[in-house]
Order: structure tokens, then sequence, then C-alpha cells
């Protein structure tokens, strides 16, 4: 058995129809969802945090992440492409 775990949830997932806490029958179908779910939660919610996805055995967590703040040099991420 194979858990999907929403350390916290945040308004936006109580008021999405997703659930916490869903049990799978097999890892694979587990790891399934909760990439989808992740990939909903950084796409469709309001965007004041991000999402990331953690496994621990069988199961996987679904913590916020505090949100990637701009860097001081004018807003440029870094990446070398602003220059």
């Amino acid at each position: 058995m194979a858990t999907i775990n929403i350390a916290q949830e945040c308004g936006c997932f109580k008021k999405s129809e997703l659930v916490n806490n869903v049990s799978f029958d097999n890892k694979d179908d587990a790891m399934i969802k909760a990439q989808s779910i992740v990939k909903h939660m950084n796409e469709e919610f309001c965007g004041k945090h991000g999402f990331e996805l953690s496994e621990n055995g069988d199961d996987f967590a679904i913590a916020m992440k505090a949100p990637q703040q701009a860097q001081a040099s004018g807003g440029c991420c870094g990446g070398g492409h602003c220059s």
C-alpha cells in the first residue's frame, strides 16, 4: 500500500477537489498520481507557494517550498541569458 500525503493544506488546496492521504495498491500508481498533483498545484494554484514531491519508501509527501525571490540584480534569475 502506497500513500500520498500533503503536509500542509494551503487555502488553494482546501478549495480544490484534491484529497489528502490517498492510498494506492501499488507504488507506481501512487507516484504517477503524486507527480500529477504536484504539477497541478504548481501550475493552477495562486502561486504564493511552490510544491515539491519527496519519497519515503512506498509513501509520497507533497510539501510547500518557499517562493523563489527575484535576485537583487534587477530581477535577473542568474541563468546567463539576461546580459
